[in-house]
């Protein structure tokens, strides 16, 4: 299979628009919707090739990114080699859209909560700001679970960088966090270290969510510093 021809061949000059207006200092995206990469990579998998596909680091598209993570996430066959290639990709993420796609790609996570859980504690002090969105994020897609809420909370807590994706990306955890769990997370805000800008923003996010009903809102809201 030419992987690269077929991403060409799928690309949508609309969608590619739309998604650059999304990733400023990003100029390599293609513009393929994530259902036909999620697809595409199925095919990949079934490929006796994919191995060649996943020892390739430098890529002229986004997209063979989002589709190099997505690959890994599909990956069966045993749980230390699935860890070793994300240690070796998680250095390669540039942009929130290819973390964020590869986390949610990674569901053999909810098989092997505490192996994983230990696996991405070393990203919490990455000198990387996507290395420390892709640890947080993988908090929120995994691990808000009552045997680890609190131990999200206090990682939340130890938080310490001042780079817009690592922030945008605990913001969005604790607006999660609140979601599942908000008498929780309501008194881990009113106690809070998190610098003001990522603590506002967390409080921002809560209320843009349409799960959470306006009174409530209100009530959050006055915890903004």
């Amino acid at each position: 299979m030419d992987i690269l021809k077929r991403l060409e061949k799928e690309s949508d000059k609309e969608y590619q628009k739309f998604s650059s207006s999304l990733l400023p200092n990003i100029n390599n995206v293609l513009g393929v919707r994530l259902p036909i990469l999620r697809k595409l990579a199925n095919e990949i998998v079934k490929e006796s090739s994919y191995k060649k596909f996943l020892n390739t680091k430098n890529f002229k598209y986004m997209e063979e990114y989002m589709l190099k993570g997505m690959v890994i996430g599909l990956l069966k066959e045993n749980l230390d080699l699935s860890i070793k290639y994300i240690r070796e990709f998680v250095p390669q993420i540039d942009n929130w859209a290819v973390c964020d796609s590869f986390c949610s790609s990674l569901k053999f996570t909810e098989d092997n909560l505490a192996v994983v859980w230990n696996f991405i504690q070393p990203y919490f002090k990455s000198l990387s700001e996507y290395e420390i969105r892709f640890a947080y994020v993988m908090l929120l897609n995994y691990y808000l679970k009552d045997e680890y809420i609190d131990r999200v909370l206090l990682l939340v807590d130890k938080f310490k960088d001042d780079r817009y994706y690592a922030k945008m990306g605990v913001a969005w955890l604790v607006s999660i966090c609140y979601i599942k769990y908000p008498l929780k997370t309501e008194e881990y805000l009113k106690n809070s270290k998190l610098d003001k800008w990522t603590y506002n923003k967390s409080i921002q996010k809560i209320c843009e969510s349409l799960k959470i009903e306006k009174n409530i809102k209100i009530q959050i809201k006055k915890l903004k510093r």
